[in-house]
């Protein structure tokens, strides 16, 4: 697995700010997908970050970079726990969701809706999207807006930010391992946009 395509997709993971990202890649053998991903989770699990293969399909996997910790305190809130109950999601546990989850992306043609309370979107806009069969959005970014239309875009704009810097310091040479964020460290991060980029460099 390209450590590119980490900083591309998920630096906001890396970075502490958000709970997942997901983002596919071809591979060549089963072998080396597994490898590779065994490999990330070594150098990551120390951050508190995870790598799941969620989907194979084709010779391309679909893959979940999370932070379980955060991943729990998103899915055991009332609003997620009150949406996935009503879609028949087992929701004694974090894992018993993902699990489920897995199920659904593997069974149906069309991602799950609520695919998106595991990537940080608020509920109110998971909820929002399904009822309105994703239409009558009151803007797009990262993900279509049913709510706080104003919160949401400082949340692409942070997200965008923070990618910008991260790809900025790979291509300088800065380490997966020196970007990534420990969870302890991430109520550390300064995450108002202006002061963002000196926020980074502090933690490299």
């Amino acid at each position: 697995m390209s450590a590119d395509l980490l900083i591309r997709h998920c630096s906001p993971t890396l970075a502490g700010i958000k709970t997942g990202n997901l983002f596919s890649l071809m591979y060549s053998s089963t072998y080396e997908m597994v490898s590779m991903v065994s490999n990330w989770n070594k150098e990551l699990k120390a951050k508190g970050i995870r790598i799941l293969p969620l989907k194979y399909s084709n010779k391309r996997a679909l893959i979940y970079v999370f932070r379980p910790k955060e991943l729990e305190a998103d899915l055991l809130s009332e609003d997620a726990q009150s949406l996935l109950t009503r879609l028949g999601y087992p929701c004694e546990k974090v894992s018993f969701c993902l699990h489920e989850l897995i199920i659904r992306l593997n069974k149906e043609e069309e991602f799950p809706h609520e695919i998106g309370l595991f990537l940080s979107y608020p509920a109110e806009d998971v909820k929002g999207f399904i009822n309105n069969n994703a239409q009558c959005a009151k803007c797009v970014g990262c993900w279509k807006v049913y709510g706080d239309e104003v919160k949401a875009k400082k949340q692409f704009d942070r997200y965008k930010k923070c990618t910008e810097i991260y790809c900025k310091h790979w291509a300088q040479g800065c380490c997966i391992a020196r970007l990534a964020v420990a969870d302890k460290e991430n109520n550390k991060i300064i995450l108002r946009k202006d002061t963002y980029e000196k926020s980074s460099n502090r933690l490299l």
